[in-house]
């Protein structure tokens, strides 16, 4: 076992294990005859490394910085990034810093103009004078991601961090509102309206990135879990936003239409919009259970702590969203619960959106359909 004093403090060890193929691997050259040996075991010493406690990498990372100075970097790197898989709650301001650089709310230069560009960065760049320029936050959770030991977590952390940015989207735009609110565009349109557009852009992107970080992280698993129980959660639960009340209820709104993109992506990655992959033979059983979830709540069978505002906008943004974009996956949803979210939505004044769900419905909704349309003169 190799024991490294640090400071005044108690001494660090490295795992008898470890510390013996650490040995090992150090005794090469670094040289081309070597160099074949030293990529096949160098990365079995990080993840080996990784996997045990703190800090046995950055002690790896130090002893192999003093074989190979020109090294340095990258080692520094692999060792910080193990920091992600040992604490959850580094984890968690990882990804709240991807979504702060892809949106563009931070003043860091690094991050200011948002964008994918700001999330991951151009790779490794070092500078001119020496030295390894920051890395992108993205670059960094798809280095830390594989490793998380816990990932059921992130589901609710993703979908907390999302509404924190439609909040954050909200608020900018109605500073810049107040500051240009005698504007208008070239045809006319009073700047308000343009503001609410430019955020919906922006709450569009945040939900992209939640759900490609959510499917890149668990897979089909944890977008299963993220539709049937996360959500489902989330709307049940007290949710409490500190929104001014100059908002008009916009955070509100917009948070509702952000979970609807959010939930839709994440399953478009997961099944796919038709039935030609394997993992679209599971969606009839999760995507039942949402819907289920949805028309018993419409009914009044099931108590909501959200925002009513919220909840509006996610029913019909979600319905809407399978209606236009995925319309298989109305057809595996049951009759019965379908003619149930057609009332529902008729309850919320969308009787277009309640017609057009019952068109998509096939033929079983056809009597349905061809009622709402006598009743309202759709």
């Amino acid at each position: 076992m190799v024991v490294v004093f640090i400071g005044d403090s108690s001494p660090a060890t490295l795992p008898l294990p470890l510390a013996a193929f650490t040995s090992l691997t150090i005794t090469y050259k670094v040289d081309k005859a070597s160099e074949r040996f030293l990529n096949l075991a160098g990365q079995t010493l990080e993840s080996l490394a990784a996997g045990c406690p703190w800090p046995c990498m950055p002690i790896v990372a130090s002893l192999w910085t003093l074989k190979a100075k020109r090294w340095s970097d990258f080692l520094i790197f692999s060792a910080s990034r193990t920091v992600f898989l040992h604490n959850s709650d580094a984890v968690v301001q990882l990804l709240k810093s991807c979504f702060t650089a892809t949106l563009g709310t931070n003043t860091s230069p690094i991050s200011c103009n948002g964008g994918v560009g700001a999330l991951l960065g151009h790779g490794f760049k070092y500078h001119l004078c020496g030295g390894l320029c920051p890395v992108a936050p993205g670059i960094l959770y798809l280095r830390a991601y594989r490793s998380i030991r816990d990932i059921v977590f992130l589901t609710e952390e993703i979908v907390s961090i999302l509404m924190h940015s439609v909040r954050e989207i909200v608020c900018s735009g109605l500073l810049r509102e107040r500051l240009e609110k005698l504007k208008a565009t070239k045809d006319g349109i009073k700047y308000g309206q343009a503001s609410l557009a430019a955020s919906m852009t922006r709450v569009k992107l945040a939900a992209a990135l939640g759900a490609s970080l959510v499917w890149i992280s668990g897979g089909l698993m944890l977008v299963q879990l993220l539709i049937k129980e996360t959500l489902p959660s989330w709307f049940i639960s007290v949710q409490r936003f500190d929104q001014e009340e100059k908002s008009g209820g916009m955070v509100a709104m917009l948070g509702g239409y952000a979970l609807a993109y959010f939930a839709v992506l994440c399953g478009a990655f997961a099944w796919g919009v038709d039935s030609s992959s394997s993992a679209s033979k599971r969606r009839p059983k999760v995507l039942g259970t949402h819907m289920e979830f949805l028309a018993s709540a419409l009914d009044g069978k099931i108590s909501l702590g959200c925002d009513s505002a919220t909840w509006r906008a996610y029913v019909s943004g979600f319905v809407s969203l399978m209606v236009d974009c995925t319309p298989n996956w109305v057809l595996e949803v049951d009759v019965h619960v379908l003619k149930r979210l057609s009332k529902g939505l008729r309850q919320l004044n969308e009787e277009e959106l309640a017609l057009a769900l019952l068109g998509v419905g096939g033929v079983g909704t056809m009597g349905a359909a061809a009622e709402l349309i006598i009743d309202t003169g759709i």
